[in-house]
């Protein structure tokens, strides 16, 4: 802790905030659980390169990047991919329920529009027909 340079603590600053807004963000529930996943995911392995420096050292290494700073991007960009594909399957899903809502909507208006504009012998009940029939029929045989 002792060669601490300036730029790891506004890293660590940083990367806390981050974590704390995204849980404040949950608290006041303006961001679901179930989307904050990898938002939380995220500023955990931040935190985690803002305190173990060396950290971003062994990944370049390990990805074969010659330049540690573009192996952060690189995750960087990983992390900002991950987030709109979990988006994009949100958004589908969504459309996809927002088609059958306006198909049922839309057959509930169909079914109200034939109950207020049916015939009269729609909206007579099934008692009254079978005697207006049968009085039709006594009043064609006369």
């Amino acid at each position: 802790m002792e060669n601490i340079s300036q730029i790891q603590i506004v890293a660590i600053a940083v990367s806390l905030l981050l974590f704390l807004f995204i849980m404040y963000l949950i608290r006041s529930q303006r961001l679901k659980e179930e989307y904050s996943l990898l938002w939380i995911f995220f500023s955990l392995v931040f935190i985690l390169f803002s305190f173990w420096r060396n950290a971003l050292d062994y990944i370049s290494e390990f990805l074969g990047v010659a330049y540690p700073p573009a192996a952060l991007f690189m995750i960087l960009l990983m992390a900002v991919f991950l987030i709109l594909i979990e988006f994009s399957i949100i958004i589908s899903k969504l459309a996809d329920k927002n088609k059958s809502l306006a198909q049922e909507i839309g057959l509930l208006k169909h079914r109200l529009e034939n109950i207020e504009h049916g015939s009269e012998e729609d909206r007579r009940p099934k008692s009254e027909d079978r005697t207006t029939k049968t009085e039709d029929r006594a009043t064609n045989d006369s």
